[in-house]
């Protein structure tokens, strides 16, 4: 069975608008990403790529792509990939990022996050490190991230007597 955040992408994957009403639910269950305004464009098992316009409220004062924006772009697909792909017992929770600024980012980037290692189900937490690379409109990577995810099992519901 799919995650519930996979299960809804392919859903909504059927509507012209698919990938936009994607990204504007996923804004609105976590607010701050929407200040990057992404649109997702592929989520699946091991995979998440995202895209972001080079607009005005993304740049900084050279007039290119924040550094901030990208980290924001990074956490974006490293946590959707991470929860598309984790079986249901589990649960995820950013630990940490590591970050390279390889070239000046400008125009239209793309993201694309993937595991370092397979996710698995565990009866103890685990470090999980996710890779992310930003892209150009030429190919050129002008950022990557590991991105460092605790995975651990979701508590056991206790009944309420």
């Amino acid at each position: 069975m799919a995650a519930p955040i996979l299960s809804l992408y392919r859903r909504l994957q059927r509507w012209p608008a698919g990938n936009w009403l994607f990204s504007r639910a996923v804004c609105f269950k976590a607010p701050y990403f929407a200040s990057i305004a992404p649109r997702i464009t592929r989520l699946d098992n091991g995979c998440c790529e995202a895209r972001i316009a080079d607009r005005r409220r993304v740049h900084n004062h050279i007039g290119t792509v924040h550094a901030i924006a990208l980290c924001n772009l990074a956490e974006l697909t490293a946590g959707l990939m991470t929860d598309a792909s984790l079986p249901a017992s589990m649960r995820w929770i950013p630990k940490g990022m590591s970050v390279q600024y390889l070239k000046k980012a400008v125009g239209t980037l793309h993201a694309v996050a993937t595991p370092a290692a397979p996710l698995k189900e565990s009866g103890a937490g685990y470090a999980l490190q996710v890779d992310v690379a930003v892209r150009d409109g030429d190919g050129d990577t002008v950022f990557t991230a590991q991105v460092e995810m605790w995975v651990s099992p979701k508590p056991a519901r206790h009944a309420v007597v």
